[in-house]
């Protein structure tokens, strides 16, 4: 049988019925690896050694009798998390020596749940890009189209899905660094509510891995079903035992329903600060027609949904002044100078860049007051639908731009040119607020390239975009992406 392409849940079926051996497994996953991956580049640190020792530990362990989550099923981590023993740089070449001693708390419990760590996959340099390249690692490819971007910043981890390396993988979502590489590599990825996974550990070089909370980001699971999905989210989540973890335990509501036709979902196929490629359109389209076809509420609009301009400029505002802390102090007073030569009529994107990378504490807490407007907004919005479907970004993986400017780059939406970090807004409608998001495939466009859509659910309630998303993929089986293979890929 054909195991690198079969899901997690296949898996632990089979292991359980003693059909195939964890290592079985394991060396099956490095065979796909060593003869696929140097197309592909997704996998960029090997732990095959140690990932052997555990597919035999794990197989003992279930002679024993024991069982565990995801006992003896290979996977993938992003770089970025610390794993001990091997190399965490996020693709910054002075940091190709940074070893850090203890793993981070999301690596811990793929251990604990009894997971076999394949090794580490490949990022863009600092987690900062859209797509995944570095000088240490390298490019990796989009496995449908070897021109195109995989997307970021966990791009490695959807293209190593896609190339059947490893069952499941782990990454993190800032501005769509989850969901962009499923969309584009036709795979499946959950954001988490803000703060319901620990993120200790994913850190960056060389700093010291403190239970801190982010502002914006989040880790979450990758796979190629959304079952699939379901269960490594429920391995991920939970407060860091060294703060929340003290005192609390997580309890989250099941799904609104369970049934398909019970759900009330809006569908928002358009943004005002960006186009929608055709392409993405009809992916979108495909999902509402089957959610109507089986019987589910839609509506195209609503007036309880929060402004998405104003939305879009808070999400760019928070994204950037995180994103310039650090600059030096005279870039910082030249970049405060051409902010303060703003119009104060101009509500852009760019105008919001700018703003956002000088932002005093004052101003942060304005922003912050105005997002809390929003998340009532969303609580509203919540008390009459279900989940909203929409974009991810506008288009279908694009093909590699290493332009080391990334505001001179320009991302083509149907023949026209708009500037690259705007496609960011529809990732940003759910990472603002700190919403869950589930990614899922929605077809393919004309060109063959993967497209996906996200679900939008209220906070808190992961697992009911998380039980639509399987309900899709039931009432949709050509949406599941098929079994790929490096060869096939154009050049």
């Amino acid at each position: 049988m054909e195991w690198n392409y079969s899901s997690a849940v296949e898996l632990l079926a089979a292991l359980r019925a003693r059909d195939v051996s964890s290592v079985e497994l394991t060396e099956a996953a490095i065979t796909g690896i060593e003869q696929g991956d140097g197309v592909v580049n997704a996998i960029c640190i090997a732990d095959f050694d140690r990932a052997r020792d555990a597919a035999r530990n794990a197989d003992q362990a279930r002679a024993r009798g024991e069982d565990g989550q995801l006992l003896g099923v290979p996977v993938t981590v992003k770089e970025s998390y610390n794993v001990a023993g091997l190399p965490t740089t996020w693709g910054m070449p002075r940091y190709a020596n940074f070893l850090p001693a203890q793993d981070a708390v999301q690596v811990s419990r793929l251990k604990s749940a009894g997971a076999v760590v394949l090794g580490k996959t490949n990022v863009p340099f600092g987690l900062q890009d859209i797509q995944t390249f570095n000088d240490l690692y390298g490019t990796t490819t989009n496995p449908w189209d070897r021109g195109r971007t995989s997307g970021g910043s966990s791009g490695g981890s959807a293209a190593g899905l896609a190339s059947g390396f490893g069952a499941l993988s782990i990454g993190s979502d800032l501005a769509g660094s989850l969901r962009t590489p499923a969309h584009f590599c036709g795979v499946y990825a959950h954001k988490p509510t803000l703060g319901l996974a620990a993120m200790r550990g994913m850190t960056p070089p060389p700093s010291l891995a403190l239970p801190t909370e982010a502002d914006l980001a989040v880790v979450g699971p990758l796979a190629r079903t959304a079952g699939d999905l379901t269960v490594l989210f429920e391995v991920m989540i939970g407060p860091d035992p060294l703060t929340l973890g003290v005192a609390h335990d997580v309890t989250l509501p099941p799904a609104r329903h369970d049934g398909i036709r019970d759900f009330r979902v809006l569908i928002l196929d358009r943004h005002p600060q960006i186009a929608t490629s055709a392409a993405v359109e009809a992916g979108v389209n495909r999902v509402a027609a089957s959610l109507a076809a089986s019987g589910a509420r839609i509506e195209r609009g609503s007036a309880l949904l929060p402004d998405l301009a104003e939305a879009a400029s808070l999400y760019t505002q928070f994204l950037f002044s995180g994103s310039a802390a650090k600059f030096p102090v005279d870039t910082y007073e030249q970049l405060r100078a051409r902010a303060d030569g703003l119009s104060i009529d101009d509500c852009g994107l760019d105008a919001a860049r700018l703003r956002g990378m000088v932002m005093s504490h004052r101003d942060w807490i304005e922003l912050n007051n105005r997002r809390e407007i929003h998340r009532h907004g969303w609580r509203q919005l919540f008390g009459e639908f279900d989940a909203v479907v929409c974009p991810i970004t506008p288009t279908p993986a694009f093909p590699h731009d290493h332009n080391p400017n990334l505001l001179e780059r320009t991302l083509d939406i149907d023949g026209n040119a708009v500037p690259y970090f705007d496609q960011l807004v529809w990732a940003g409608l759910a990472t603002m607020p700190g919403l869950p998001a589930t990614a899922i495939p929605a077809g393919l466009s004309t060109d063959g390239l993967p497209v996906g859509v996200q679900i939008i659910g209220p906070m808190f309630e992961d697992r009911t975009t998380l039980r639509l998303a399987e309900l899709l993929e039931q009432d949709i089986g050509g949406f599941r992406p098929p079994q790929l293979r490096t060869d096939i890929g154009r050049a």
